[in-house]
C-alpha cells in the first residue's frame, strides 16, 4: 500500500499535498474561518480565503501558520486533518506515512509542534524535512552529488536560502520576509502615495498582475479600488508597474541581502560551483516578475526560476518519502 505515502508542504500561504504515484493532488490556501461564538469551523481552504477581510463580527478568517511557524495549534491540527482526508479519501485502512517540510530556521520546539499536529491528524510515521532540501529535490537537482547548489525558496511567510551539497545543507539562512511582505509593502505604498486604503487580497492581485522587482521595458497599468483616507469614500486609482517596483524595492533588497550573506559564508569550492551552475529560485514568491533579473544583477550570478516553483517543495517532500521507502524496501528485501 505504497500510495499512503504523503508529502505535505505546510506553507504560510498555501498547503500542498503530494501522494506517492499521483503527484500533487491538492493545493489550497492555508486559511481557516471559524465562528467565535460556537468555536466551530465554518470553512477551510479556498472557501475561507474568500472570506478574508469580509467577515461579520462573530466569524473570523485566520491563517494558523505565521511566517512558516504554527501560531494556532488546534486550528492547524484540524486543518491538516481536513486536507489529509480530502486528499486520500476516508477509505484507507492503514494510516499514511507523512513527511512535512518546515523552514530551515525553525527551532526544535517548533519542529515538535508540526510533528505532533501531523500525528494528531492521523499519521503513522512523520518525517520532518527542511524546506530548501525539499525545494532542491522538487526542482530536479540531484542533491546527492558533491557539488554546491544554491536554492532560494521564497514562500508566503519565509524565504529560505541554502547551499546544498551531498544531500545536506552546508550554509543556510531563513528570513521572515516573503510573499506576504510584498503585499504589505504594496498596502503601505498605496496608503502613503495615493491616500488609498486597500485590503491584502487587492494588494496580492496587484502584485500578481503588474508587480515587478526590476525595471521592465514596458509599463503595465491596473485600476485599483479602495477607500480614500481623506474623504472616507470608495475610490479607484490607476497604478503602474513602475510604482510597484518602487513599493517593493525595500523588501526585495532584504532578500538580496540575505542571499549575499549566505554567499559570504559559503566555502570557496562550493562558491565556485554556484558561480558555475547559478542560483535556482522556487516558491510562489519567486513568480514576482523581475526578481531573477534583480538577483542576477546584484550578485552577478546567473539566476533561474524552477520549472514549477509553486509545487517544487511539495514534490520534493513527497519524493523524499519515496527515497526513504526505497531505502526501507532495500533493507527489507
Amino acid at each position: 500500500m505504497a500510495y499512503t505515502d504523503i508529502g505535505i508542504d505546510l506553507g504560510t500561504a498555501s498547503i500542498l499535498v503530494y501522494i506517492h504515484g499521483k503527484g500533487v493532488v491538492l493545493k489550497e490556501p492555508s486559511v481557516v474561518a471559524f465562528d467565535r461564538d460556537t468555536n466551530k469551523i465554518k470553512a477551510i481552504g479556498e472557501e475561507a480565503r474568500l472570506m478574508l477581510g469580509r467577515t461579520p463580527g462573530n466569524i473570523v478568517a485566520v491563517r494558523p501558520l505565521r511566517q512558516g511557524v504554527i501560531s494556532d495549534y488546534t486550528v492547524t491540527e484540524k486543518m491538516l486533518k481536513h486536507f489529509i482526508q480530502k486528499a486520500i479519501g476516508r477509505k484507507t485502512f492503514r494510516k499514511p506515512r507523512i513527511s512535512v517540510c518546515v523552514p530551515s530556521g525553525v527551532t526544535e520546539v517548533e519542529k515538535k509542534a508540526v510533528e505532533d499536529a501531523t500525528y494528531q491528524a492521523g499519521a503513522r510515521d512523520v518525517e520532518i524535512i527542511e524546506e530548501p532540501i525539499a525545494a532542491a529535490i522538487g526542482a530536479g537537482i540531484d542533491i546527492s552529488k558533491p557539488c554546491g547548489n544554491m536554492i532560494v525558496d521564497i514562500g508566503g511567510g519565509t524565504s529560505d536560502i541554502a547551499v546544498i551539497s551531498l544531500g545536506g545543507t552546508v550554509v543556510s539562512n531563513s528570513v521572515k520576509i516573503a510573499g506576504d511582505d510584498f503585499d504589505e509593502a504594496i498596502v503601505r505604498y498605496m496608503r502613503k502615495k495615493h491616500n488609498l486604503l486597500i485590503g491584502e487580497r487587492t494588494a496580492e492581485e496587484l502584485k500578481i498582475k503588474i508587480g515587478t522587482a526590476f525595471k521592465q521595458p514596458e509599463v503595465d497599468y491596473l485600476e485599483v479600488r479602495g477607500r480614500n483616507l481623506v474623504t472616507g469614500l470608495p475610490r479607484t486609482v490607476k497604478v503602474s508597474s513602475e510604482e510597484t517596483e518602487e513599493a517593493l524595492r525595500e523588501t526585495t533588497a532584504q532578500i538580496v541581502e540575505a542571499i549575499h550573506s549566505v554567499l559570504e559564508r559559503t566555502p570557496p569550492e562550493l562558491a565556485a560551483d554556484i558561480a558555475d551552475r547559478g542560483i535556482v529560485l522556487t516558491g510562489g514568491g519567486s513568480l514576482l516578475r523581475g526578481l531573477e533579473d534583480l538577483i542576477a544583477y546584484k550578485t552577478g550570478i546567473n539566476t533561474v526560476t524552477a520549472e514549477d516553483p509553486m509545487t517544487a517543495v511539495a514534490i520534493g517532500t513527497g519524493k523524499y518519502v519515496e527515497l526513504l521507502s526505497g531505502y526501507n524496501e532495500d533493507l527489507d528485501g
